[in-house]
This record gives structure tokens, sequence and C-alpha cells, in this order.
């Protein structure tokens, strides 16, 4: 059963840093113009997103932690948000590459916010496109996805396409 948990709880480590080399991409060079970037009068706009995003990262550390429940943070800069994006990841990264225990099921934390934030982060890229700032599609399979790999600096992609 040990080896289950373990297994799990790599699992989630792997997707953290999927979603580290994912919103890397869809995040980067944003200008003012594409942050504050809206379609519709009820849609957030990219800049919304990326805060929304930080928030359920920090919701899932204290789901593993210590079972707080979701709180909304005040909303700041994109590149304030930018930075606790990759601050958030790497201290739930680092929480679960650690011997604690996890409060709550991974599952639990996977279907919550993590799941939600990757959606999220194919919503800023679906509004870049829009917006005339689109990201490179890629094979993600390829990527060079490595686990406790978390914070700005990704490799490179290795088989982009237009």
């Amino acid at each position: 059963m040990a080896h289950d948990k373990d297994a799990a709880r790599e699992m989630l480590r792997h997707t953290v840093a999927t979603l580290a080399y994912r919103g890397e991409k869809a995040i980067r060079d944003v200008s003012d113009a594409v942050a504050g970037y809206r379609v519709g009068t009820s849609t957030r706009t990219p800049l919304e997103i990326l805060w929304h995003i930080g928030d359920l990262i920090d919701w899932a550390y204290h789901l593993a932690k210590d079972g707080r429940r979701y709180v909304e943070s005040a909303q700041a800069s994109w590149a304030d948000q930018t930075s606790r994006f990759f601050q958030n990841l790497k201290a739930f990264d680092d929480f679960l590459a650690s011997d604690e225990p996890l409060v709550t099921a991974p599952g639990q934390i996977f279907q919550g916010p993590i799941a939600d934030a990757l959606t999220h982060v194919g919503q800023i890229a679906m509004l870049r496109r829009l917006a005339g700032y689109p990201v490179r599609g890629e094979n993600y399979y390829m990527a060079d996805i490595v686990v406790g790999r978390v914070g700005a600096e990704q490799s490179a992609p290795r088989r982009e396409f237009d």
C-alpha cells in the first residue's frame, strides 16, 4: 500500500512539473494588452486567470499540508502573478518531495485544484491566440518535463509546430 501512495505522490509531482512547463510557455512574454485582453463582458482576462491559478496552486499545497480551504488572494500585476505562479509551484512540489504525510488524498488534490489549473493554462493560451499573440503548438509527449523542475527556467521545446 505504501508503494501505491508513493506512486500517487510522484504522479502529482510529475503533474506539477507538467503544469510548470505548459504554464511557463503560456505566460512568457505577455504584454499588458494581452494580460488585460477580454473577449466578453463576463469573461476573465489572462491576468485574472493567472491570479486564479496562483490561488489554485496555493490551495493544492494547503490541501496536501493542512487541509485548509481555498483562499482568494489580492490581485497584482502580471509580473507579480508570474512570480507567484512559480513560487507556489515550488512550495507545493517541495512539500510533495518531503516525507510529510498528505492530509488530503492525491486523487482529490489532482481532480480539484490541479486539473482546474491545467484547464486555465489552456485558457490563457487560447486568449493569447485570440489577442494575436499565439503560443506555438508542441508535441508535449516529447517535451523534456522533469519532476522537480517547477520554476521559470524550463527546457526548450523539442518539437513545436504552427
